[in-house]
């Protein structure tokens, strides 16, 4: 992150420059906070937690007409989403539901949580999981 803090200052990209410092500045308070070093799915939390802050932001200011502002955290989501693995899309989110329900043998809704469990294990953060409980409701009912 150091080295595309410094690329994003060399291109004049003051928006990616400031997000890559404010997630550095969260990085540094969390392992002061907890003692320590924090390892690699520690900053992926941090980086998903921090999108999804803004993505809660860009549809309040959306519904305030606030569309200039909407766009400088989209710019920032574009930014923190280049540090994480790429998200599934619909049809691969689908591909993936189907191999959980078929290696668990999933056939009920009861199933549900086992298959949701599953796929957070095996995907963790790169499927919407509100998305892929529906899907797999789908599947099953």
């Amino acid at each position: 992150m150091n080295a595309s803090l410094k690329d994003a200052s060399e291109r004049g990209d003051g928006r990616a420059a400031c997000t890559l410092r404010l997630v550095l500045a969260a990085i540094k308070e969390r392992e002061h906070v907890g003692q320590g070093p924090l390892d690699e799915d520690e900053i992926q939390g941090l980086l998903r937690d921090m999108v999804e802050q803004r993505r809660h932001e860009v549809s309040r200011c959306e519904n305030n007409a606030h569309l200039d502002l909407a766009e400088q955290e989209a710019d920032e989501i574009r930014v923190l989403e280049g540090f994480l693995p790429p998200r599934l899309d619909r049809a691969q989110m689908g591909a993936a539901v189907e191999a959980v329900i078929h290696d668990l043998g999933a056939t009920r809704l009861k199933d549900t949580g086992r298959v949701i469990a599953v796929l957070k294990e095996r995907f963790d953060g790169q499927m919407d999981v509100c998305e892929a409980k529906r899907l797999v409701c789908q599947r099953l009912a």
